[in-house]
């Protein structure tokens, strides 16, 4: 029965990768316990069906499930029509067989991996294709076919969806990411920064964030970033990719390891370190390398090379860039300005493929200094144009000790100043900082909010 409705495509010598028996099962598994849907929502889309009627078929569930109407085959039928499946009594008789020959519904999940992946399959020679079409035309240099080549690859692999998405794919996952919220709420509210101030105003950095950390220099910019990266690394259990223009690889780990370890960094770099720093030294060690902090020290680096690079992190989480100004454009635009443009754009888009937050640090210029209130804003972000527009979040380290050494009153008390959240509120959370240890802290649990 199952072969009149598959068509000849499945006797063709060399067929296209598919799973005719799982997309039956799938759906005789809903249409026999319709309460199974909602675990597969998330994990299956109606073009990853391969035969047509099991796509119709799907569509019809997924428009029940939207409308919440009952999920039986004659509301499913009364959709098929709507939807142009005009013979239904052959469709009733396809539809009783898929519900009558479930193996075993409790297996639905399997049934829609196998599903996703031949879909994934059919993707991937789709893309190999292309790419061959790529190579044979040879227009442009190689390394820009390879780059080309590497990201459709990368769109199978990161399962981006190709073309327009209909609002009711959106929707559904939606649903998925609300009933998420109730049963993992931390789970699904994004990349925290594990700063408690911060995270009530931000509630996580979202996937495709691209958020600006500015900063005179001295502030402690990359210090905070680094605490951040520590932390997404140490308690996410998530891949940091850390990409540092300014410092070597040794700087860096000696500053997270100072950090950890609470060791004066001057005796990090001096080497008089004492038995006890020692033993702190040690247990900070093996906390950090049973992380996946992976730290690129290249000097100029592009947007692209960076894009290379991260496509091969496996459970990648955050991606922090010290620092903006520092990197090169992948073009030779002689104008400064135009030049961060790009770079700012094409992080953006880099966090948006990638799926993960990409932090950065920016420079201040130096108009704040001849303020009388030098609290930042992002008009002093150099170049700041495209840099604010770009960012969906900016934060700004303040320090009233940076300008006023001499009282004491002032030390370890820092601010981040939330001056643009495209996902909610702005405002003002404290922390505490320890130069000594380069180490940022949360200071109680309040923040004045702002609009």
């Amino acid at each position: 029965m199952a072969q009149e409705f598959i068509g000849a495509s499945i006797d063709a010598p060399r067929r296209l990768p598919f799973s005719s028996e799982a997309e039956q099962a799938l759906l005789g598994s809903i249409i026999n316990d319709p309460d199974r849907f909602k675990d597969v929502a998330n994990l299956v889309r109606a073009d990853d069906f391969y035969i047509e009627l099991h796509r119709s078929i799907f569509e019809a569930i997924q428009s029940l499930f939207l409308q919440s109407r009952n999920i039986h085959i004659v509301n499913i039928l009364d959709l098929l029509v709507q939807n142009g499946e005009s013979d239904t009594a052959k469709n009733k008789s396809y539809i009783k067989l898929l519900s009558d020959s479930v193996p075993v519904s409790g297996n639905i999940t399997d049934y829609a991996r196998i599903i996703s992946e031949k879909a994934m399959l059919r993707k991937l020679l789709a893309a190999s294709e292309k790419i061959s079409e790529m190579a044979y035309a040879a227009e442009g240099d190689a390394e820009t076919i390879i780059d080309n080549a590497e990201q459709e690859i990368f769109k199978i692999a990161s399962d981006q969806v190709k073309g327009f998405t209909h609002i009711r794919d959106v929707i559904v996952q939606h649903y998925s990411h609300l009933q998420e919220l109730l049963t993992d709420r931390e789970a699904a509210m994004g990349i925290p920064t594990y700063f408690s101030g911060i995270d009530k105003l931000l509630i996580g950095m979202g996937k495709g964030d691209l958020v600006i950390v500015g900063a005179r220099p001295g502030m402690g910019k990359t210090a905070f970033c680094l605490n951040i990266a520590t932390n997404v690394a140490c308690k996410k259990k998530k891949a940091v990719a850390i990409f540092s223009l300014e410092m070597s690889n040794e700087q860096i780990v000696s500053r997270m390891l100072s950090s950890e370890a609470l060791i004066d960094s001057y005796k990090m770099r001096s080497g008089e370190l004492e038995p006890s720093d020692w033993t702190n030294l040690a247990r900070a060690a093996g906390v950090l390398s049973e992380t996946d902090i992976f730290i690129d020290d290249t000097s100029g680096i592009t947007v692209t090379q960076m894009k290379a690079k991260l496509r091969r992190l496996k459970n990648l989480g955050l991606v922090i860039i010290d620092y903006l100004q520092l990197m090169n454009s992948d073009t030779d635009n002689p104008n400064q300005a135009v030049r961060i443009g790009e770079i700012s754009r094409n992080l953006k888009l880099l966090a948006k493929d990638l799926q993960v937050p990409v932090i950065t640090c920016a420079q201040l210029n130096r108009g704040v200094e001849g303020r009388t209130d030098k609290t930042p804003m992002a008009s002093d972000l150099r170049d700041s144009g495209a840099i604010e527009q770009d960012a969906d979040i900016i934060m700004f380290l303040y320090r009233d000790d940076y300008y006023n050494r001499d009282d004491p009153s002032l030390q370890n008390i820092a601010k981040c100043i939330i001056s643009k959240n495209r996902h909610g509120s702005t405002g003002t959370a404290d922390l505490g900082w320890y130069g000594q240890y380069t180490k940022f802290i949360s200071v109680d649990n309040t923040h004045d909010d702002g609009q």
